[in-house]
């Protein structure tokens, strides 16, 4: 058994709305010791591909800052290339925030989550994910009050947690010393109300069967119902 909080239960969550002054939206999120800042800017431009459309497009970047993790990483920009994971992490960053907003809505523009991992110690691309929400739903506040835009083209909200088989018991939010021994891990963006978005799960040991992985489901729709309490009142102080 855990010794610092239940098999069910988040490590401590903080969402910090006024870190950076600048950008339309900000989330300074923190899952215990995993700290990602997540910047939402407001551009009023579009990729090529959607040139000569109303339509808009919510992209992400994401990236550790050198010291994020126990030993030094150098920089993906000094290195000239992004790493496989990196890569990954965005894309996965970029289309789950487009699942809950109306691109054509949106109309002309692009909105740019930038994702900063200040400390890593497990469920960094869960922070990102729940805290890249937040700082949509700001920016996308700020357009509505001063008239950017007249309806709201967020149409649902989201989070995202790890579960996770760990010594045979299942386990919600891993911290890094549970998710390197973890049996399988799981990776969950949902909606409140029980919608999927996407699912990420691996078996390191063996396979799991259904019915166990029905248990980390179960943990996943508490952790995100959690979490979407805790990103309405980080909105709502903002």
């Amino acid at each position: 058994m855990r010794a610092d909080r239940r098999a069910d239960a988040l490590r401590p969550v903080s969402i910090d709305t006024a870190f950076n002054r600048y950008a339309e939206g900000c989330a300074l999120i923190s899952f215990g010791h995993t700290r990602v800042l997540c910047t939402a800017s407001v551009e009023n431009s579009q990729p090529p591909f959607l040139r000569g459309t109303e339509k808009g497009w919510v992209t992400a970047e994401y990236g550790m800052l050198p010291r994020a993790t126990h030993t030094r990483g150098g920089r993906e920009a000094a290195r000239g290339k992004q790493g496989g994971r990196t890569v990954e992490i965005q894309r996965l960053i970029g289309r789950s925030l487009r699942a809950v907003v109306d691109l054509d809505m949106l109309g002309p523009r692009t909105i740019s989550l930038d994702c900063d991992v200040l400390q890593a110690d497990g469920g960094t691309r869960t922070a990102a994910i729940t805290g890249c929400w937040v700082a949509v739903r700001i920016a996308v506040n700020k357009m509505l009050a001063d008239g950017t835009l007249e309806k709201d083209p967020i149409h649902g909200q989201l989070a995202a947690v790890s579960c996770g088989f760990v010594a045979g018991l299942p386990l919600l939010d891993l911290q890094y010393s549970e998710d390197s021994q973890a049996a399988m891990d799981a990776n969950f963006i949902m909606t409140p109300d029980g919608g999927v978005i996407e699912v990420q799960a691996t078996a390191e040991d063996k396979p799991l069967h259904w019915d166990e992985f029905m248990q980390l489901k179960v943990l996943a729709d508490k952790g995100i119902s959690d979490l979407a309490i805790i990103q309405n009142a980080a909105v709502a102080a903002a």
